[in-house]
């Protein structure tokens, strides 16, 4: 039997012991530690507990985790980042996080849905920003679940994903459905 296999499996039986808390905090703690990978544990999960399930959990738990980072930054950038950026002057950075704080929601869910963008360094920049809890929120709903949705469907490497044309097709439309969604909602409940 192959070894990966072996090891898929292993790290599946794992996850069903402990539960649906070992698979949502494992991709809450990815949410923290960007190294880890979240579509292996989005596998995991689905193999685990099933499509649906798996899909849901990792969704809620991926949406949590940046919701906390991102609160993390938030609180913490008033008092400390922030202010360090001030005193060393550091222009660039301080026009980065202004024009990030007027970022529009479907432009946030855009970034939030790419299946490549680094989560971590999207939930730093937006509590540093002082990018609005409603609209943060709003836009992890929205994108992480095309975002989950797209490591269940895919779970391959960066590289096999990026020559896959049925990856790149499927990138597509789910960054068109999310666009349209994020569109819908900001007009109804006036989030810019």
């Amino acid at each position: 039997m192959n070894t990966l296999t072996e090891l898929i499996d292993y790290a599946t039986q794992l996850i069903q012991d402990g539960g649906l808390i070992i698979g949502f905090l494992l991709i809450v703690l990815e949410a923290f530690i960007p190294i880890l990978p979240l579509g292996a544990f989005v596998t995991l999960n689905i193999n685990a507990f099933g499509s649906f399930i798996g899909l849901l959990l990792s969704w809620t738990a991926t949406a949590t985790g940046s919701f906390l980072m991102y609160l993390l930054c938030y609180y913490v950038s008033n008092k400390i980042i922030y202010k360090f950026i001030k005193e060393t002057t550091k222009e660039k950075i301080i026009n980065t996080t202004e024009h990030f704080k007027k970022i529009k929601l479907t432009s946030l869910v855009l970034i939030i849905t790419l299946p490549f963008t680094p989560s971590c360094f999207v939930n730093l920049i937006a509590g540093i920003s002082n990018v609005s809890k409603e609209k943060y929120f709003i836009s992890l709903l929205i994108g992480k679940v095309f975002h989950v949705i797209f490591w269940g469907y895919i779970g391959m490497s960066l590289i096999e994903s990026i020559t896959n044309i049925k990856a790149i097709i499927f990138i597509i439309i789910i960054l068109i459905i999310a666009y349209i969604i994020s569109k819908i909602i900001s007009k109804k409940f006036k989030i810019e």
